[in-house]
């Protein structure tokens, strides 16, 4: 039992040394103030995949690159260390940051789309804020329009289509949680919005449906005064539903809504 123990002591202390040995190795080699054998073990690192000492080593070195051909490809480089690190935001930085600076780079096709992409991994759930899903179709749009040739062009189209469909998603959820809170005016407001940004959004018969039931029971919510300005609304939005989908599953519902709107109308014209 004593021996095993002093094994498992011996072991555990060696281990201890060599990873104390290798933290020196990297310590020593960031204090050595020696810009070829740091860009030269960064470049290193950054093959074998150890972003975060490549992102340090790389730190060290770019202000000491400046006006050197080597600092495109070490500045392209640390963009992607924050990527692979999931330093989203950062990698957003500094891949606008390198091809606003190096404007001429082959690298800058990649710089541009990676940018916007990594705006895209920071999008959220679609019941969250959209504004990183919004910057990043701004982002896949301009690379689109400045290179139309490129492969990924297609891409771009594709992830766009995938972030306006959670913009749309969320703003369809929300039209419905002001129906269901009773708030019917501010429903109408978020559904025709939806309508307005998104006109080939797919769910356009369902959303057109909410905005007819949205008006029927803010109608027949109102006070007396109002009723009637607001039932002709009914039957005004009836057509635009019926015009647009005359074949919809909604239609004997919506049609239903048309008939008391009518009906109510003419009750109130005769008193």
């Amino acid at each position: 039992m004593k021996k095993m123990k002093l094994k498992i002591y011996l072991f555990a202390l060696l281990a201890l040394s060599t990873m104390n040995a290798c933290k020196s190795e990297f310590e020593k080699l960031r204090s050595s103030g020696d810009l070829k054998i740091l860009t030269t073990r960064g470049l290193d690192y950054y093959a074998k995949g150890e972003w975060s000492k490549a992102q340090t080593l790389f730190e060290l070195i770019m202000p000491s690159l400046k006006g050197q051909a080597q600092l495109e490809e070490i500045s392209y480089k640390y963009g992607y260390t924050h990527y692979n690190l999931h330093n989203y935001q950062s990698a957003n930085f500094y891949f606008k940051n390198f091809a606003n600076t190096f404007s001429n780079s082959t690298f800058r096709e990649d710089a541009e789309f990676m940018a916007a992409f990594a705006e895209y991994k920071q999008s959220p759930i679609f019941r969250l804020d959209q504004e990183s899903s919004l910057k990043a179709i701004e982002g896949f749009q301009y690379f689109a329009n400045n290179f139309p040739e490129s492969k990924r062009v297609k891409e771009c189209n594709k992830l766009i289509d995938e972030l306006r469909g959670k913009m749309q998603k969320k703003a369809f959820d929300e039209g419905v949680l002001y129906y269901s809170l009773q708030e019917y005016q501010a429903s109408i407001t978020v559904f025709d919005n939806l309508l307005k940004e998104f006109p080939d959004i797919a769910d356009a018969e369902q959303t057109r449906f909410m905005i007819l039931k949205a008006q029927y029971s803010w109608a027949e919510n109102s006070i007396y005064e109002k009723q009637a300005e607001r039932y002709k609304l009914v039957v005004e939005k009836y057509k635009d539903f019926n015009d647009k989908f005359p074949k919809s599953k909604y239609k004997t519902v919506a049609e239903t809504y048309l008939k008391n709107a009518n009906a109510k109308l003419k009750s109130l014209a005769v008193k």
